[in-house]
């Protein structure tokens, strides 16, 4: 994954996140795994995990809150 790839998907999910802030604190992060789910294809979510393996992602707090309720695709088989 290129690093311009990895920059924009970050900067996608935090405007993700900062929209959500706006709502109540016990919905938020379900909204943005909600979001992700409907609107972020299979790739998309298969890179956001991967940017996630590295410790100094950039994701928002609200981002990696919403992490475990974000369906992760299954592997490319080669």
């Amino acid at each position: 994954m290129s690093h311009d790839t990895k920059t924009k998907l970050v900067y996608m999910a935090n405007q993700i996140a900062t929209f959500f802030k706006s709502q109540p604190e016990s919905e938020a992060a379900q909204g943005v795994a909600t979001h992700i789910n409907k609107f972020w294809d299979p790739r998309m979510r298969r890179q956001l995990f991967e940017i996630l393996e590295n410790e100094e992602n950039g994701l928002d707090a609200l981002v990696l809150q919403a992490v475990p309720l974000i369906r992760k695709p299954e592997p490319v088989k080669h």
